[in-house]
């Protein structure tokens, strides 16, 4: 292990004690913050931890953390407007597939939501939540995925600063020369969605809804190192 390795792992211990250490009080204002501020939580969620992912998935490529015309902080900022969006997504989802399954179903108003919100778990809460991760993964998550993608590419041809993400996106050039459709459908979209997203964001809808939003950016990290992990297979 390198000397940033260790660092590293320091940094973590360092962010994840006041968690476990109850004289802290900071896992109560954790949970009071992410109530009342959840989109600006969501933002710092995701800045640090799926960034955390990209720069994880660079260390197993390329043996670094950081590198000239990577961007650490462009991609911060990037993540943390995403981790937003994904955040009111979650919402807007949560809210409307159990309205859209009771009009299938026939079902009372109100039932499946009744069932999708009660603290213990039960099957039909499961198969609420799992409609819940596939229908926003379906619909919301290509579109996310591809446009996180050229903002990537953005960066990096803009040499990984915060003025250079600033500049106009050129998206056409991007979409249509620059993204590797092969890999960017047939493993971003076409594997890891219905592989990776579908399971793990039902887990993210059963939980409390102070966690789900802290778990799906997590579940970043973990993803930018199966992909990572998939690119040196491929190689």
């Amino acid at each position: 292990m390198k000397k940033s390795d260790w660092i590293l792992i320091l940094c973590v211990i360092v962010v994840l004690a006041p968690f476990f250490i109850q004289a802290t009080g900071f896992f109560a204002w954790f949970c009071a913050a992410t109530a009342a501020h959840p989109y600006i939580m969501a933002f710092f969620k995701f800045a640090i931890l799926a960034t955390l992912g990209e720069m994880l998935a660079l260390r197993i490529r390329e043996g670094v953390y950081n590198k000239k015309g990577f961007g650490v902080a462009p991609r911060m900022i990037v993540w943390g407007f995403l981790g937003m969006a994904i955040a009111m997504s979650m919402v807007i989802f949560k809210v409307g597939v159990p309205a859209f399954l009771e009009t299938v179903g026939g079902c009372e108003k109100g039932s499946l939501a009744t069932i999708f919100a009660a603290p213990e778990l039960t099957w039909g809460k499961v198969g609420i939540a799992f409609a819940v991760s596939v229908l926003m993964n379906s619909i919301f998550a290509p579109v996310m995925m591809t446009f996180h993608k050229c903002t990537d590419i953005h960066i990096t041809d803009n040499g990984g600063t915060i003025a250079g993400l600033l500049r106009p996106i050129k998206m056409r050039e991007i979409m249509s020369k620059k993204v590797n459709w092969d890999v960017q459908w047939n493993l971003v979209i076409k594997k890891t969605i219905p592989l990776f997203w579908f399971p793990m964001h039902t887990i993210t809808f059963i939980l409390p809804p102070t966690f789900q939003v802290l778990f799906a950016a997590l579940l970043g990290v973990a993803l930018g190192l199966i992909l990572a992990l998939a690119g040196e297979s491929k190689k």
